[in-house]
């Protein structure tokens, strides 16, 4: 099993540094439901999420981030963000904290230490996303009625 030692000093160290990183990136998308959340407050959820996954890193225990992500997800469904605005914002933190560590990890622990990353984002991003395919699927949709489109359709 990798160390997990690297990673955390090396994430640790300019986690201010990171996490003003990816709110910039987020910033420059000007997407609305974050543009009202204020600058503040996105700062400060980037900065949650940052301190979630490095414990989940040093504990290998994806739980936390895991509870966070659906909450998130709860609360910005409700809030009627679209999925895809949250999940950039997850995404740009990933982004800025796979690039430091790629540059500041010894190669050989690189490896490892990006499997380590990429696998809570990867978990925290797909709970989050099954979360919202389940609050949307819980709402009545109108659905299409595109049997027009299709020959050998009968219409409903």
């Amino acid at each position: 099993m990798p160390s997990t030692a690297t990673i955390q000093s090396a994430l640790i160290v300019d986690r201010d540094q990171l996490v003003d990183e990816a709110f910039a990136s987020l910033a420059a998308l000007d997407l609305e439901h974050y543009g009202h959340a204020g600058d503040e407050v996105t700062r400060q959820r980037l900065d949650d999420l940052y301190g979630l996954v490095l414990t989940a890193i040093a504990d290998r225990d994806v739980s936390a981030v895991v509870s966070y992500a659906t909450t998130v997800a709860h609360e910005r469904f409700t809030a009627g963000f679209d999925v895809a605005e949250v999940q950039l914002a997850f995404n740009m933190l990933e982004t800025a904290m796979w690039h430091h560590v790629v540059s500041s990890v010894p190669a050989d622990e690189l490896a490892a230490s990006i499997a380590l990353l990429s696998t809570v984002f990867g978990i925290a991003k797909d709970a989050l996303a099954r979360e919202y395919v389940s609050l949307a699927a819980s709402r009545h949709v109108t659905s299409l009625d595109v049997s027009a489109l299709f020959h050998g359709v009968a219409a409903s």
